[in-house]
């Protein structure tokens, strides 16, 4: 409100307004004032009198003429002033706003003396336009009643506290107000003036805060023509763009103009005012935000100044502390090396003594079968021995005897630019950096989530100039924990993949060129998606239905994708894994595959696992995945390389192996053909679980997702 405070004064005065009036211009002053800055003008120097001589006017003072003047076909009034050119020369004061006052005219001289008539002139003290006076003088401009509510309002809004009307010396603070009266009353002045008896007894009496509001809402005035006092403004004239009175109509002053409803006209222009302003307080609140940016690069150069004498001291030292830690980074670097090529060397010694132990247990094996004399018990199993000792052999000849590690240390340490860095260190003439870019601005109607993934958009304030290089997009891990980069780049808007389901998530961001990183932008909450609710025997459940594909990024090389990544098999005789996109925290999920091909009787493995699981292998073998793996006849639940619950029922081609994550209960279920296969597998689940699947190349499945809870585990009688 006190920002407002300059609007409400006049230019002249430097006070609040009094009796204001509206110039064609639209600026506004008191009638005094207006009247106190009149200047008299002889009629040789008017306007009409000027083109009628053919004075020597410039184009600007008649363009001026035609945006100012006061004249139209169908208005006959008053006409403006040709700017100052022609002003005269009268001495002048200065207002307390600085703004030139003409002071009033002299008294005229005796009629023996007095010059040519003269016009009346007034010259805005804002635009400085000069604009002639008609007959009517300062009658002819409107009063701005408008204004005067607004400054009425306003004066009242400023009083510390309402006072007693009626108190004769010191007005004590008012305690009520009378509706009927209008009159605020305090405790003393109400008893003696108003008793609550007689006529009196009827006036409603509010709180003063109450009666202020109830005096800005009383009904507005109703404001009256300027050239017929007696009419009050019922039309507008869109032409001349001021109110006018139905007397005016009839005389013709506006009968060719287009003239609308006054209340329209006052709901329209409302409208567009509002509108405007809209635009307007955008633009502040830009400002107000460039200013504090200003002030915060204030603060910054100041602390840069402090900082910048100890910095140098501290980067000599630094460089001798970071030779130091350099030099025990790349001795514990070549000691990594050390022990990972010796890692590697005795992996392969304990792979390749596994595999010749079988290798060797299956000779010994053979042997002794071929020693059998019996022809009907050795065709039995001749076929299946063949098979494995030629399984056995490719095993071996895919690159198993070729060691995996050179013994020698490829390093070399280059020292040599370093060392002619240190002899050229010196001063350098720096170039004049562009400041920091502001914050980024998050576009919250373009910012939405969808499943597990989150979309957000951002953009530069309109008001900045800083170049930016990219923006830096910081996601938390849905719990309340530390931020992370999720993107680094150029773009302004970026899909997050991969959240988890059930989430709230905050997000920022923040812009970067040379010479820094700007600070972060508004944190943003976003929620992935909730999922459907039911009940499980009375116990309120939620589960987040989730669509997903296989991931080829994360895949052994032997796996083989089609349909959209959502079928998969493999061109080895070894089972490979190959894990979902999507991972799983919390929330109950279930999904399906189908299976498309099966030969040869294959132990195909499905359930879920790390993101670092072990590739090469079958699901389960290491602690990093819980499956199930299944054959023709039946199933048993294998994690870290222990087997447990054989269950008979196994898989043929057309099958469908489901898949059951709970990880409300932390349960893991397995079912062949919608049917639960054996007890609940694996209990005690925690953290981040993707789903998979190993296979070979006599198998190949599809994945199914976006399923809902399978009727075996809703209609339970018992939870595990």
């Amino acid at each position: 409100m006190e920002e407002m405070e300059e609007e409400l004064k006049c230019p002249v005065c430097g006070s609040f307004y009094r009796e204001p009036i509206i110039l064609p211009c639209s600026h506004n002053l008191c009638q005094a004032c207006a009247r106190n800055i009149l200047v008299q003008t002889p009629e040789s120097e008017s306007p009409q009198s000027r083109r009628a001589s053919g004075s020597a006017v410039s184009d600007y003072d008649y363009l001026d003429l035609d945006k100012m003047s006061l004249y139209s076909e169908a208005d006959s009034g008053y006409g403006s002033y040709g700017g100052f050119a022609s002003a005269p020369t009268t001495p002048c004061q200065k207002s307390p706003n600085g703004v030139r006052v003409f002071p009033p005219t002299a008294p005229p001289p005796p009629a023996a003396l007095a010059p040519p008539p003269r016009n009346a002139c007034l010259t805005c003290p804002q635009c400085h336009r000069s604009l002639v006076l008609d007959e009517r003088g300062l009658r002819g401009f409107p009063r701005n009643r408008l204004l005067e509510g607004v400054i009425d309002r306003y004066q009242q809004g400023r009083a510390a506290a309402l006072r007693c009307q009626l108190c004769e010396k010191a007005p004590k603070e008012a305690a009520v107000m009378c509706e009927q009266c209008d009159v605020f009353y305090c405790d003393p002045c109400r008893l003696r003036c108003h008793p609550p008896r007689g006529p009196l007894a009827k006036h409603r009496l509010v709180p003063p805060a109450q009666g202020r509001v109830s005096r800005r809402l009383s009904p507005r005035k109703i404001s009256t023509c300027t050239d017929h006092e007696l009419e009050n403004h019922s039309m507008y004239c869109v032409q001349c763009k001021s109110p006018v009175c139905y007397q005016c109509l009839e005389e013709g002053k506006h009968s060719s103009h287009e003239v609308k409803a006054l209340g329209a006209m006052w709901k329209l222009h409302k409208s567009q005012l509002s509108q405007a302003l809209n635009g307007l307080s955008d633009r502040a609140k830009e400002a107000k935000e460039f200013l504090v940016q200003l002030r915060n690069m204030v603060q910054q150069i100041q602390e840069n100044s402090v900082e910048f004498e100890a910095c140098l001291v501290a980067q000599c030292d630094a460089l001798i502390d970071a030779l130091n830690r350099r030099k025990a980074q790349l001795l514990s670097r070549v000691n990594k090396e050390h022990e990972h090529k010796l890692k590697v060397v005795r992996d392969q010694i304990s792979h390749c003594t596994v595999k010749l132990r079988q290798t060797t247990g299956l000779m010994e094996y053979c042997l002794e079968v071929i020693k059998e004399n019996d022809p009907s018990g050795f065709l039995q199993i001749s076929d299946a021995l063949i098979r494995r000792v030629h399984l056995t052999e490719d095993q071996w000849g895919k690159g198993t005897l070729t060691p995996r590690m050179t013994t020698d240390f490829d390093l070399n340490l280059d020292n040599a630019p370093l060392l002619q860095s240190i002899h050229q260190l010196d001063f350098v003439q720096m170039k004049v950096s562009s400041p920091v870019p502001a914050p980024p601005i998050l576009q919250l109607e373009e910012c939405c989530t969808h499943n597990n993934s989150a979309t957000l958009s951002w953009k530069q304030p309109p008001l900045s100039t800083v170049q930016v290089e990219g923006y830096i997009l910081e996601l938390d891990d849905g719990n309340g924990g530390q931020f992370r980069e999720v993107y680094v780049g150029k773009e302004t808007m970026c899909t997050v993949d991969g959240l988890h389901y059930n989430s709230t998530y905050s997000a920022r961001v923040k812009a970067f060129n040379k010479t820094g990183v700007s600070p972060y932008s508004k944190t943003l909450v976003l929620q992935t998606s909730e999922g459907c609710n039911f009940d499980i025997q009375g116990t309120p459940y939620s589960q987040l239905v989730a669509w997903f594909s296989f991931d080829p990024a994360s895949a052994h090389a032997d796996i083989i994708f089609s349909n959209d990544n959502l079928t998969v098999t493999c061109n080895s005789y070894d089972d490979r894994v190959v894990l979902g996109k999507t991972g799983f925290s919390k929330g109950l999920h279930y999904w399906e595959l189908s299976i498309d091909r099966y030969d040869n009787h294959p132990d195909p493995a499905f359930g879920v696992a790390r993101i670092d699981v072990l590739k090469d292998a079958m699901l389960g073998k290491d602690d990093k995945a819980w499956a199930m793996y299944v054959d023709n006849n039946r199933s048993w639940f294998m994690h870290n390389n222990s087997h447990t619950n054989r269950t008979e029922g196994g898989i043929t081609k057309g099958a469908t192996v489901g898949v059951l994550l709970d990880l409300t209960r932390r349960t893991l279920t397995f079912s062949i053909n919608e049917d639960q296969q054996g007890p609940v597998a694996f209990e005690n689940l925690e953290g981040l679980f993707f789903p998979a699947v190993s296979l070979n190349r006599n198998v190949q499945v599809t994945l199914h997702t976006g399923l809902p809870v399978p009727e075996f585990y809703t209609s339970r009688s018992t939870m595990p």
